[in-house]
């Protein structure tokens, strides 16, 4: 970047170091109000008198947005500026998180999760996007690592804070606990984060993004529909038929937009490229399961308080924090197919120690090793995974290759959690069996992850950042 920005607005304020901060604030927002609500659930479900179906989609009306619009939303950076676009989502974040503290039913609710949705894609590419723009070589490495772990930290330490709000204060406190966090999202940008766009960027497909929307949308309705109730009736047909017609008309329409779209097709003809996405799709999937179902099952049938449930959790915020960083430098020295092939092998391995978390088992016998060996496997695939996305493709397209890649991410999350609506209208004992099921197959999905590094990440040569 010039010493101006694209607009020939004075950037003399800018500082990499604060924009890093700002970064992570704005991420954070994401990262956490992901995994916080997991521990909300059942006082949720409680509260409103809901069902199986609306508990999902508490979950999926945030994650559907987020999924379809992550490109979108770094596409619009692009092309109007990426600190005016965090800026904008950041403020729908904080909006819309107090609607949802307040909101007096469960539709309001639900409405303004799916804002939150829209606000967190637009915030999330272009807090990634600011920090290329603002560090180069070895030290954008380091700051986009420092990113990655303390969004991966936030996401796994909110469910501790979480749990302890639920339990003292109310279900709606976890929302308000974004307020902060974004106010400073704001105001650091607006002082110190030196506005950037990409000069001539045309990939705002509306288009494109209306019907991943739509094949999103119908898809996981379908899912939802089939996990509560175990039917495949009439009207969830209908929402499979038009989701997978909407799904094909993004993929014909990307075609056809070429280099223009919001997914250039052509990034999926490098091996290496299309086997992180698949990775990153089915060990996310299955992790996002876990994080969903393990505190909602404690809590709702281990006799576990929310804070407990919190707690419980503790050992992936520890690992993450204080090991992740290193496992990105690791990657770049050694490639990423021994560490993207052990890593997602181990979380599979935790998932089969659910079995023993039963209705009598004590934490440190049931719940504890299940998590430990879980946040092991997730130290050692995050960072690797994250950098050698970016190290994947070329300079040009490493803003792109990040945005596609943390929507896949999402959407593996969203079709899980759509394919739990079974799990979740349990109770009792028959809801310790749907877990363990759920579980053995998220570790079967994991071990097919490991697969999926092991046999298309050979001989994979990272492009240094």
């Amino acid at each position: 970047m010039s010493p101006r920005d694209a607009s020939g607005g004075s950037q003399s304020r800018a500082d990499p170091r604060w924009t890093l901060v700002a970064c992570v604030l704005a991420s954070s927002l994401s990262f956490v109000e992901g995994s916080v609500l997991s521990v909300a659930l059942p006082a949720i479900r409680a509260s409103y008198g809901a069902g199986a179906q609306e508990v999902q989609w508490v979950v999926n009306t945030y994650l559907l947005p987020l999924s379809a619009l992550l490109l979108l939303g770094g596409a619009l950076g692009d092309h109007f500026g990426r600190k005016r676009l965090l800026l904008i989502g950041t403020s729908i974040f904080a909006i819309t998180s107090l609607v949802c503290a307040l909101a007096p039913s469960l539709p309001i609710l639900l409405a303004a999760r799916a804002a939150q949705g829209i606000g967190a894609a637009l915030l999330l590419p272009n807090s990634l996007a600011l920090l290329n723009a603002a560090f180069q070589g070895e030290k954008r490495g380091r700051a986009v690592g420092i990113w990655a772990a303390a969004g991966a930290a936030a996401a796994a330490i909110a469910p501790l804070i979480g749990g302890w709000l639920v339990g003292n204060v109310g279900w709606p406190s976890i929302f308000y606990i974004n307020l902060p966090l974004a106010l400073g999202a704001i105001l650091i940008p607006m002082r110190f984060v030196a506005e950037s766009r990409e000069a001539g960027a045309g990939r705002t497909d509306y288009a494109g993004a209306l019907l991943a929307t739509a094949g999103l949308g119908g898809l996981t309705y379908a899912l939802t529909l089939w996990s509560a109730t175990r039917r495949f009736n009439g009207e969830a047909g209908i929402a499979l038929a038009i989701g997978a017609l909407a799904l094909a008309g993004f993929v014909w329409a990307e075609h056809r937009r070429g280099s223009r779209a919001m997914m250039p097709l052509n990034l999926f003809a490098g091996r290496c490229f299309s086997g992180l996405n698949l990775l990153t799709f089915l060990l996310y999937g299955s992790f996002g399961a876990a994080m969903l179902l393990i505190p909602y099952v404690l809590i709702s049938a281990g006799n576990y308080s929310p804070i407990q449930a919190g707690l419980a959790m503790l050992p992936l915020p520890i690992l993450m924090t204080s090991l992740s960083p290193r496992m990105g430098g690791l990657a770049a020295k050694m490639g990423p197919r021994i560490p993207l092939t052990i890593g997602p092998a181990i979380v599979g391995v935790g998932m089969l120690l659910a079995r023993f978390v039963t209705p009598g088992s004590s934490y440190w016998t049931g719940a504890f090793p299940m998590v430990l060996v879980m946040a092991i496997g997730m130290t050692i695939a995050v960072a690797p995974l994250t950098s050698s996305v970016l190290g994947s493709v070329e300079e040009q397209h490493v803003a792109m290759a990040s945005g596609l890649n943390s929507a896949v991410a999402r959407t593996g999350g969203l079709i899980a959690t759509a394919l739990l609506g079974a799990v979740l209208s349990s109770s009792g004992d028959q809801l310790f069996g749907g877990f363990h099921q759920a579980m053995y197959i998220s570790a079967a999905v994991a071990a097919l992850a490991s697969a999926v590094a092991l046999t298309t990440l050979g001989g994979v040569r990272m492009r240094k950042a």
